[in-house]
């Protein structure tokens, strides 16, 4: 099974594609009803969040993505309580 894809679409939403299980805080699955492929809002004013309506199209919302690398994570600094 290839991995599952995710496309950051600029002044879009997140697309999701392939195997994924979509949970609530609570750990409880969103029923996906056998979708292939989500889009996931990033604007804020989807009224389906976490899923896109399109509402970022009527909200003007902007953000040109290109793919770039992250920085490596810092190294966490051990201190005195957390070795007790």
């Amino acid at each position: 099974m290839p991995p599952t894809k995710i496309t950051v679409r600029s002044d879009g939403p997140l697309r999701v594609e392939g195997e994924v299980e979509l949970v609530d805080m609570e750990g409880r699955p969103y029923g996906l009803g056998g979708r292939p492929a989500i889009a996931l809002c990033r604007c804020g004013h989807s009224g389906n969040k976490p899923f896109c309506d399109g509402s970022h199209k009527t909200h003007g919302f902007q953000d040109k993505q290109q793919a770039r690398d992250l920085p490596p994570p810092q190294q966490k600094v051990a201190t005195t309580d957390e070795h007790r």
